[in-house]
């Protein structure tokens, strides 16, 4: 599986001027670099929980197969389409007959190729996450992105470990997804 994410979460807006407060910065002249911090620890969070925090567009390619695949993104919203891509050629678009695609409670969502064609493997696009933007993100998650984007700054020229600390950890348990091998 290889992920791409198309359309990221907007982290520019509210999110930036939330670490700017946190971080007592007044001027625009870091925010390149505070912007780059958040989309770091928004990765860091949905590394930890397995769930994507904020909405994007994305992309997933996989084997084209008859048998129920599962995307590791979660939470999926919508599976916008699906592409079928030649070993050699241009990609197309899979007709709606020649795929199904499953959408779970838990935002667990799967595919199955019913036509393949000369698809060996597909490009599946989807909308996930669990929030639709910074506002109404749930606190513990907008806490924990926050303070770890504020944790990186501050020692960005020390040289300490890039390990998240157990304060950040305690307030993304609560969203964190287990699974069992």
């Amino acid at each position: 599986m290889r992920r791409t994410i198309i359309t990221p979460a907007e982290l520019g807006g509210a999110a930036l001027d939330e670490l700017k407060q946190w971080l007592a910065i007044t001027t625009d002249l870091q925010d390149a670099a505070l912007t780059a911090l958040l989309e770091a620890s928004v990765e860091s969070c949905e590394a930890f929980t397995r769930t994507m925090p904020l909405s994007v567009t994305g992309e997933e390619i996989l084997p084209a197969r008859r048998d129920w695949q599962s995307l590791s993104t979660q939470p999926v919203q919508a599976i916008t389409g699906v592409d079928g891509i030649p070993a050699e050629g241009s990609r197309f678009a899979l007709g709606s007959d020649a795929y199904e695609i499953e959408l779970e409670a838990d935002g667990s969502a799967c595919v199955r190729v019913l036509q393949q064609g000369s698809a060996g493997r597909i490009a599946v696009r989807f909308v996930a996450g669990l929030a639709p933007g910074w506002g109404s993100l749930p606190e513990g998650l907008k806490h924990g992105i926050i303070r770890l984007a504020a944790a990186r700054y501050r020692d960005r020229d020390s040289g300490q470990s890039a390990s998240l600390p157990d304060s950040i950890t305690a307030l993304w348990r609560p969203w964190r997804r287990t699974r069992l091998t």
